[in-house]
């Protein structure tokens, strides 16, 4: 007679109990200059000496935006430094890269980003098992009296958290 094994298997289609996201970068830049209003996870279509100087050194998401062209997803700005032994068939630093979302998705963004002040900025840039995916937001951009008065409130959410 068979024994069942000790440790029960979760089934095909649940969603595993640990993230298993290795970070590579974050823009903390973009929480500050823009209000946040959705997120999106996107897969990235790299070339093999991208992947490798991912794994290697830390990427640049400052200066990175989004945009639909064509029915797709394109990501730009966004600087990958060169592998060094990739010689010949290395990368540019910057260049346009694809995000890979569905088609319903990007049908939603499209709608989305149409509307006046609305972007598409990359948060963060990671590892999820082999594939690199980055977290993309749906944001609207903070006038300078609207980042003072983030400012304020975090200082005074601080200021509380401290004090008791």
């Amino acid at each position: 007679m068979a024994r069942k094994s000790p440790r029960s298997k979760a089934p095909k289609g649940a969603a595993k109990a640990q993230d298993d996201r290795v970070v590579k970068a974050t823009n903390r830049r973009a929480r500050r200059n823009y209000v946040i209003e959705a997120t999106l996870e996107a897969g990235l279509s790299l070339r093999g000496s991208e992947v490798k100087s991912l794994r290697l050194t830390t990427p640049t998401l400052t200066d990175g935006f989004c945009r639909v062209e064509d029915g797709e997803l394109w990501l730009y700005g966004v600087h990958i430094p060169p592998l060094p032994q990739a010689s010949y068939l290395n990368h540019k630093a910057v260049r346009r890269r694809k995000c890979l979302v569905h088609k319903r998705e990007l049908r939603k963004l499209e709608t989305q980003l149409s509307a006046k002040g609305k972007t598409l900025i990359p948060l963060s840039l990671y590892f999820k098992g082999h594939k690199v995916k980055v977290e993309l937001g749906l944001g609207r951009g903070r006038q300078k009296g609207d980042k003072r008065a983030h400012e304020r409130e975090k200082e005074d959410r601080k200021r509380i958290r401290d004090a008791t």
